[in-house]
């Protein structure tokens, strides 16, 4: 499973940073914390794991929905 690590800076700015989530997924997480937080992106950079294939898991107690925003 992946995690996002965020990081809240005293000018108010936020730093964001995915890890084990592989493919452009990472930016529906980005979308998350831009509405979560009433943020704009400034820059993104992209990790390997951005252009590694997305993988899809689901077990028997998971569902998995996908959220558009």
């Amino acid at each position: 499973m992946g995690k996002m690590k965020i990081r809240l800076f005293p000018d108010g700015s936020i730093q964001m940073e995915t890890e084990g989530i592989k493919g452009k997924k990472c930016t529906d997480y980005a979308k998350v914390l831009v509405k979560l937080a009433d943020a704009k992106i400034e820059s993104i950079e992209k990790t390997s794991e951005y252009y590694e294939q997305e993988t899809l898991y689901q077990d028997e107690t998971q569902q998995i929905r996908r959220i558009d925003f």
